[in-house]
């Protein structure tokens, strides 16, 4: 087998992998890995805005806009407009949504940075260097992506 067919396979298992967990997550809590992030990211920093949200967890604002509009939807957040800049809207949990969040399922990446932070520095910075060149030899540098393992599909309602 040749060197490039062997890495082709780690990829389609890495894929296979985050497909399978996503399938998980979404039947377990009805939500979406971004869903369950931008969640989290809210109760971590109560009253944050879509802004900072897109910021924190590197989405652009337009898929922020288009997540926190499904999670408005289903009403597990709520957008408050400030008293003192009409423009500026902070965002807040629902109970619904904390509920949600105690039973949701520890993201994949959770166990990966768990490994990860076990190997020695050198082999971190080898792995960070490979799979930037792979990103970069598939021509998805570029691309709109957040720190989360999860095959991002429609976004689930």
């Amino acid at each position: 087998m040749e060197k490039y067919e062997e890495l082709l396979i780690s990829l389609r298992r890495i894929i296979r992998s985050i497909d399978l967990h996503s399938k998980k997550l979404n039947k377990e809590s009805g939500m979406t890995g971004p869903q369950l992030l931008v969640l989290q990211e809210i109760a971590k920093l109560d009253g944050v805005t879509a802004k900072g949200i897109a910021k924190n967890i590197n989405l652009s604002q337009g898929t922020i806009t288009t997540i926190l509009d499904r999670l408005e939807s289903r009403q597990l957040i709520q957008r408050i407009r400030s008293t003192n800049d009409r423009r500026q809207i902070s965002l807040h949990l629902t109970e619904e949504a904390i509920r949600l969040l105690e039973k949701a399922p520890k993201p994949l990446q959770d166990h990966f940075i768990d490994r990860f932070k076990q190997l020695e520095e050198w082999e971190q910075n080898l792995l960070l260097s490979s799979f930037s060149r792979v990103a970069s030899m598939m021509d998805a540098s570029e691309l709109d992506a957040a720190p989360l393992l999860e095959i991002r599909g429609e976004i689930a309602k």
